[in-house]
């Protein structure tokens, strides 16, 4: 039987960000998934899973799940203040020059 190595996705991603080109497109993208990387923070703070917290703000888990991924097709201000608020937390919204 062949054992396989597992590795941890930080110690992975630390890993690729060595590669110039994957360092470059992965920084392009870091700003696409910031409200993903936010509420999945924010939700295992106060240790509830995806279900739970889809149970507070009256959606599915694979809502939840999608806007954990950073697909945020239809994404509405006002699913954010549900989530924000199931979290206590506000979403603020600003834009910046590019």
């Amino acid at each position: 039987m062949t054992k396989v190595k597992t590795v941890s996705s930080k110690t992975l991603l630390k890993k690729q960000l060595t590669d110039k080109s994957f360092k470059k497109e992965y920084e392009l993208l870091e700003e696409d998934f910031l409200i993903a990387k936010q509420i999945i923070k924010l939700r295992l703070e106060a240790k509830l899973t995806q279900k739970e917290l889809a149970a507070k703000v009256g959606t599915s888990q694979p809502a939840i799940a999608r806007l954990e991924s950073g697909v945020y097709k239809n994404l509405s201000l006002s699913f954010l203040n549900k989530v924000g608020k199931a979290l206590g937390s506000v979403p603020v919204l600003y834009f910046k020059k590019i």
